[in-house]
């Protein structure tokens, strides 16, 4: 079923990436005007499978994911209006140059191919991914969680109707429909596949990872800290706190620990004490931290590296940069750090010294998201170095072919 599913995309396609972008455009506007038109019908569908999701036992960040509500379905719609107003990123040239001998050569942007993406929980991802990978001429075979099966049926299911509306295979995005694990595991050994994206918790993830044998971008698991210097703006670095804690924790670029400067460690708990007090924030603390908050249960090693996705929050007194820079190389996963400081040389120093995907100097992490950084959506945030990293928008779905022009020019042989 597989292969059949992967021939049908590399024939569709064919066909989308020399389609124009205004007929791409078009599949977009479609899908944004079934989106207004059927939301009713969608979120019932949702409703349905959030109920017997929350029965069975989800709870949660996953049973938060699964749902859909009027002004997800309105947000996702302006993500594709967005992504519809971009550039085409397609033939786009990166560089042009002249050999000595002549030769003419110019790189520019063309589709991946095939795209996989296996996922679990939030069925927006459903509408975002296919968005991209039309825009950008990819094709898109989609298998979601169990759980979300119902509405990722439904969504897809839009998807093609709105390509064929516009002339478009309706094969540019195909779903597994078949929630059997097998079906996931024979997308990670699909010969052929151009590219596979997991995006999920740290389990999905990494089984990803370790038993794919496609090529594989590594995505999503958020453990982000941040860094507050002693010459912070207290005021600010609580308001950024909040932000990136309970603004919304089950999500990768939430903050799930704050290194303090020592020097400013009793002033800022007790503000930020105070400032969280009213959201239920658990805090985990090491030795220097449960004296000024003993309502702080003593932090353990796991609590170091874990990606809570909940109201917890692990808190280290540190005696500087130096100190929270290696805090962060050991437990961080190179998604999202933040500093908070006024000084130009600090803050210039946490910039270039943490390996990252985003790096942020007086603001959240919760900025790391292709629809806020102005790409409209993202298939995954990559906190891997090859090929993409960050929020993965149109150019990261694209690779570079060049074009050499010549006049009979050979290498060797005259």
């Amino acid at each position: 079923m597989l292969n059949q599913m992967l021939q049908r995309g590399r024939a569709a396609q064919k066909i989308l990436a020399m389609a124009s972008g205004d007929q791409r455009n078009r599949a977009l506007s479609e899908m944004e005007h079934l989106l207004q038109h059927r939301s009713e019908e969608i979120l019932k569908i949702n409703r349905d499978e959030v109920e017997k999701a929350a029965a069975s036992g989800l709870k949660g960040p996953l049973l938060k994911r699964l749902m859909l509500d009027e002004h997800k379905i309105a947000n996702l719609a302006d993500g594709l209006r967005v992504v519809r107003d971009l550039p085409d990123p397609l033939g786009k040239g990166t560089g042009r140059w002249q050999l000595n001998n002549g030769l003419r050569l110019e790189t520019i942007r063309v589709p991946l191919g095939v795209i996989g993406l296996i996922y679990e929980s939030r069925p927006g991802v459903t509408i975002e991914a296919a968005g991209l990978t039309i825009k950008s001429g990819n094709a898109l075979i989609l298998r979601g969680g169990h759980e979300a099966l119902e509405t990722n049926r439904m969504l897809a299911a839009l998807w093609r109707y709105a390509l064929t509306r516009v002339g478009l295979p309706e094969d540019a995005v195909q779903l597994i429909e078949n929630p059997d694990r097998q079906y996931a595991m024979g997308l990670m050994h699909l010969e052929g596949l151009d590219l596979l994206i997991p995006r999920g918790g740290a389990g999905l993830i990494q089984t990803v990872v370790r038993e794919a044998t496609v090529p594989v971008i590594e995505t999503g698991v958020g453990n982000c800290h941040l860094y507050v210097h002693e010459d912070a703006d207290l005021d600010m670095a609580v308001r950024i706190l909040r932000d990136g804690k309970v603004g919304n924790p089950a999500v990768c670029n939430a903050l799930e620990t704050v290194l303090i400067h020592e020097a400013i460690a009793a002033p800022f708990l007790a503000k930020a004490k105070q400032f969280l007090a009213e959201y239920g924030v658990v805090w985990h603390g090491d030795q220097a931290v449960c004296l000024i908050l003993p309502e702080a249960m003593e932090a353990t090693e796991e609590d170091w590296a874990n990606e809570y996705l909940s109201l917890d929050i692990a808190a280290r007194v540190v005696s500087g940069l130096d100190q929270a820079c290696e805090h962060i190389a050991q437990y961080g996963t190179s998604h999202s750090e933040a500093v908070v400081t006024d000084s130009y040389s600090i803050g210039r120093q946490f910039m270039d010294r943490v390996d990252a995907a985003v790096v942020y100097w007086n603001a959240s992490t919760r900025f790391t998201d292709g629809f806020q950084f102005g790409l409209g959506a993202e298939v995954g945030i990559s906190t891997q170095k090859l090929h993409a990293r960050g929020p993965m928008g149109l150019d990261a779905l694209t690779t570079t072919k060049t074009l050499a022009w010549g006049m009979g020019q050979t290498r060797d042989l005259g």
